[in-house]
């Protein structure tokens, strides 16, 4: 394919559309199925006039598609999971055994209690003394300080037993640091980080946010903790950066890493973090089980507090840890962290006799913004953000600001969107080309779309290589007199080509989602803010493009950024 540049016309010509194939190729050491299959168009464009008319799967035919001027050759929603790795089976006391045995405990629990509470104080009062006067951050901890922290370590074999963890059934053995520098997990409680600080007293990778919760934040100090912000680019490479000298450096402790990057309810595992596969050391794998009849200890969505109620009226909670043999990352994986960590996550599964999904943090976001808004099946807004950061660089908290938008749409119970909320949010006027932005998300074509159609669709737009370029000519259409703002007046003139009629209302209503700021005018920056926020709304200026010779347009631009 030629390559896209700003003097490209943004609709080529019908005889420019070719059948395309998809070739899906397959490494010869570790095969994956290729993402490009689901992320290049696999239908045939036909012209109709302005728009393309494109061929589902099934063979049904479609709507128009608004977003062919872009190059769109439309795009597909993956079938949804039914695995859900976050939920907790056991959310609220039920069954009469249940309400029984918690009286029974009532008074252990005194008891349990008291012994938690005196455990974390001589914890905590031991790594006080242990990190008295260490300033030396950069170096492993003296040795005669780490033998201090052994009093921490025993207390924390208190508190699991506290915590009703009497036993703990282990299988394996911990390989010897100098073998295996980085150990991974899966990560089902709140239980797990505190059994690893007894058992390996490891370096640890945690939250920024970790430092300040009382009494624990000064004992993870003790681990020399890497910290990370995860929203952060920066933060993460300079983490990455940690692990690798430390895990390279055998006088520091082995580093442990959590490569889920959240607590799942341990019947899946979702898609793992890059961060410990990078330095290109082996691994030794550790899987964490919880067997259960009665009550899920799982720190799924879920309160601590609750959890931890729970578990204090338990006569025994199961945990069971399983050291699995090394993984030796090859020659080629130590250049390509993902196969490593595809490697290391189906030893992981394949042990849990569980499946791996495309899940990630992000859903668990998402998760928690849906139920925090009182949806009825928050659960039904997940959407497998590491398949869509894959396929569409879009990060979290790009997807939870689109989650934002689609639930200012009133979806019904069921998580669906009407057309007529879909286009007052967007300030759409119901016309051919609104009804065609509309079908192009519903994909299915039942009269309503999804949160996930919805994502898709948004990402799809935004992520297009001409995408930028319509924004830049768009706004250039705009803005008239030259000036880089853009009035109401210039904006209706441009949008006259697409809505015949706008009564005052409509006027104002489009006028306002462009003007971000509120100051009565439209900055390129507003423009562009507003088009990136809402992606679909580029095909609005598709008709008043299409007017126009792009190719002298983009000619004009290029010279005036020159």
């Amino acid at each position: 394919m030629a390559e896209l540049d700003i003097t490209s016309p943004l609709l080529s010509s019908p005889s420019s559309y070719q059948p395309q194939t998809v070739l899906t190729v397959h490494d010869d050491q570790d095969s994956e199925p290729s993402n490009l299959q689901s992320s290049l168009p696999t239908t045939i464009l036909h012209q109709n006039h302005n728009h393309g008319r494109t061929h589902n799967e099934n063979g049904h035919h479609s709507s128009p598609n608004p977003y062919e001027f872009l190059r769109s050759g439309g795009f597909s929603v993956p079938a949804s999971t039914t695995v859900d790795p976050f939920r907790n089976e056991t959310p609220f006391i039920s069954g009469i055994y249940e309400v029984i045995k918690i009286v029974l405990c009532l008074p252990v629990d005194l008891a349990r209690l008291v012994l938690f509470g005196a455990s974390l104080v001589v914890g905590y009062m031991a790594t006080k003394v242990a990190l008295a006067g260490w300033r030396d951050k950069q170096n492993p901890m003296p040795k005669w300080r780490c033998r201090l922290m052994w009093v921490t370590r025993v207390c924390a074999r208190f508190i699991l037993f506290s915590f009703g963890y009497h036993w703990i059934r282990r299988k394996g053995k911990p390989a010897p640091r100098e073998i295996a520098p980085v150990v991974v997990s899966n990560h089902v409680s709140y239980i797990e980080p505190i059994f690893y600080f007894y058992e390996l007293f490891p370096t640890i990778v945690a939250s920024e946010s970790h430092d300040s919760i009382p009494f624990v934040g000064t004992i993870i100090r003790a681990m020399q903790v890497i910290y990370v912000n995860r929203f952060s680019p920066t933060s993460r490479k300079n983490a990455v950066n940690e692990i690798k000298r430390r895990a390279s450096c055998n006088v520091f402790p082995r580093v442990l890493l959590f490569p889920e990057g959240t607590t799942t309810n341990g019947k899946a595992l979702i898609s793992f973090q890059l961060g410990a596969f990078i330095a290109g050391h082996p691994i030794q794998p550790i899987i964490v089980r919880y067997p259960h009849v009665h009550f899920d200890q799982s720190w799924g969505f879920i309160s601590l507090p609750k959890l931890m109620f729970r578990m204090f009226t338990q006569f025994h909670n199961f945990m069971e840890v399983e050291y699995l043999p090394l993984i030796m990352p090859s020659d080629h994986q130590k250049q390509n962290a993902v196969r490593f960590a595809k490697r290391t996550g189906r030893a992981m599964a394949s042990a849990l006799n569980v499946v791996q999904t495309s899940h990630s943090y992000g859903d668990l976001m998402l998760l928690m913004k849906a139920a925090q808004l009182q949806q009825e099946k928050p659960w039904s807004y997940m959407v497998e953000m590491a398949r869509i950061e894959s396929l569409y660089h879009i990060s979290s908290l790009e997807a939870v600001d689109f989650l934002d938008k689609f639930l200012s749409m009133n979806p019904d119970p069921s998580g669906c969107v009407k057309p007529h909320d879909f286009l007052r949010v967007l300030q759409l006027k119901a016309c051919t080309l609104s009804e065609e932005i509309f079908g192009f998300l519903d994909v299915e074509k039942n009269g309503s779309i999804t949160f996930k159609q919805f994502l898709f669709g948004s990402a799809h737009v935004l992520k297009l290589p001409l995408f930028r370029q319509a924004c830049d000519l768009a706004f250039a259409e705009c803005d008239t007199d030259g000036d880089n703002f853009c009035t109401k007046k210039e904006l209706v003139d441009v949008l006259r080509h697409t809505f015949r009629e706008l009564d005052d209302d409509e006027v104002q209503g489009l006028f306002n989602l462009f003007d971000t700021d509120n100051d009565g005018r439209i900055s390129r920056d507003d423009f562009f803010y507003c088009l990136r926020k809402n992606p679909l709304v580029i095909a609005i200026f598709s008709p008043r493009l299409l007017r126009k010779n792009l190719s002298k347009a983009g000619d004009k631009m290029l010279e005036d950024i020159v």
